[in-house]
């Protein structure tokens, strides 16, 4: 079991250290830090989980190799499907104690989620999904704890209702997404278009 631990323990922990592995990023990329916003892009086939700061002007700071990701293309859709889902999130909270060293938790299943499941006709959908710290998923995106704490101590110090998380197949501004003629579920163009539309505000 986790040791009983606060988010202002694993600050005063972890803080220093991880604020001066981030630092020179932020002076590259010209963005103050703490940030008024953070966008977290994870690009599932490639692995690799964007960092972006600012305010109205979107900028990359780093990227982070994703160590574990369970499942394949395609959105969540049921408890136990091990699949990481994909659209547009916010992170809700942060847990200190986490099993898998430090966690941040996404609001799947959110508003699209909830209601491209009602017109299917799903009422599982599962949750417990978290970008964490370890190398290992069932759903989640695992970070390894180096990573982690570097986004666990920046959402504290930016404020968690600051950050927004997209979640993609692949990256979609280099490839688009291929369909199957019949796409499985019948809502798939219309999340990837979601998704496409969102990614062109992250120009690399």
């Amino acid at each position: 079991m986790a040791e009983a631990r606060s988010i202002d323990d694993v600050v005063k922990l972890y803080g220093r250290d991880a604020r001066q592995r981030l630092a020179p990023a932020f002076e590259r990329s010209g963005v103050a830090y703490p940030p008024a916003s953070v966008w977290l892009v994870a690009l599932k086939e490639e692995r690799r989980l964007e960092l972006w700061a600012g305010g109205r002007d979107r900028r990359h700071i780093k990227d982070y190799d994703i160590q574990a990701a369970s499942g394949e293309a395609g959105p969540k859709r049921s408890q136990g499907d091990l699949q990481v889902p994909e659209g547009l999130y916010r992170i809700l909270w942060l847990n200190p104690a986490s099993s898998y060293h430090l966690s941040m938790k996404v609001d799947y299943p959110n508003d699209f989620d909830r209601s491209r499941a009602h017109l299917d006709g799903r009422t599982n959908l599962g949750g417990d999904i978290f970008i964490h710290g370890r190398a290992v998923s069932i759903g989640c995106l695992a970070m390894g704890d180096p990573a982690i704490e570097e986004l666990f101590v920046l959402a504290a110090d930016a404020g968690v209702k600051n950050l927004r998380a997209v979640i993609a197949p692949h990256d979609l501004r280099v490839r688009r997404a291929a369909l199957p003629p019949t796409p499985d579920p019948s809502w798939l163009a219309e999340l990837y278009a979601i998704l496409d539309e969102e990614l062109r505000l992250f120009p690399r």
